[in-house]
């Protein structure tokens, strides 16, 4: 079983602690991994982005000089491309990005983040988080303790995420994640990542 450092809802060292290896000490899967990360990517693109052709954009379909005997081009109507405010050619069009990835390989995908995570040391399990009051400096505090502050962190709560999750929405480089909501870009986006000793057994029970 994978050994990482723990800590005290105080933020004291507490020696270490074994983790389940059916979710912390997989092989990493680093193709997974990548194909998770560009689906959640492209599931978050809204696909709005639309231009119009010469056909949508308004203006007049008289031919805009004759074709032969001025000395000039010769052109069709004022909504081509080539003219300002004309059509756009080949522009984007709404379309649906979404991209479906079969549930096991998006678990297998968090359980090689949170594996490699913890080979590397990057990952530690802490007895709570220290909120009593649901205020920012009371995670801010916590941090400094635990020697993680100004690094991006990942907090994996348990029962304490309503509270935790209010105390840190201020802090621009903390995210907040339950079992539920465990996902691969934040994952890989975090220097460290502290989950809750409640935390382990709820993220064993999505993942295994």
């Amino acid at each position: 079983m994978p050994k990482v450092a723990a800590y005290s809802a105080t933020g004291e060292p507490r020696g270490e602690v074994e983790l389940p290896e059916d979710v912390f000490g997989v092989r990493p899967h680093a193709a997974v991994v990548h194909q998770a990360f560009l689906a959640q990517r492209a599931n978050a693109r809204a696909g709005t982005a639309s231009t119009k052709t010469r056909g949508e954009v308004e203006g007049s379909t008289r031919k805009i000089w004759r074709q032969k005997g001025t000395g000039r081009a010769r052109h069709g109507d004022i909504r081509a491309p080539i003219f300002v405010g004309g059509g756009v050619v080949f522009g984007p069009k709404p379309r649906d990005y979404s991209h479906r990835l079969p549930k096991a390989m998006r678990r297998l995908a968090i359980r090689s983040v949170l594996s490699d995570a913890a080979a590397a040391g990057r990952l530690v399990v802490v007895e709570g988080f220290g909120v009593r009051e649901g205020r920012t400096r009371e995670v801010a505090a916590f941090l400094q303790r635990v020697g993680v502050a100004g690094e991006r962190v990942v907090l994996l709560v348990g029962q304490e995420g309503p509270r935790v999750g209010r105390a840190a929405r201020n802090l621009p480089r903390v995210v907040v994640l339950t079992a539920n909501t465990l996902n691969v870009a934040d994952l890989l986006w975090a220097d460290r990542i502290l989950v809750s000793r409640d935390a382990v057994s709820a993220v064993r029970e999505v993942l295994a």
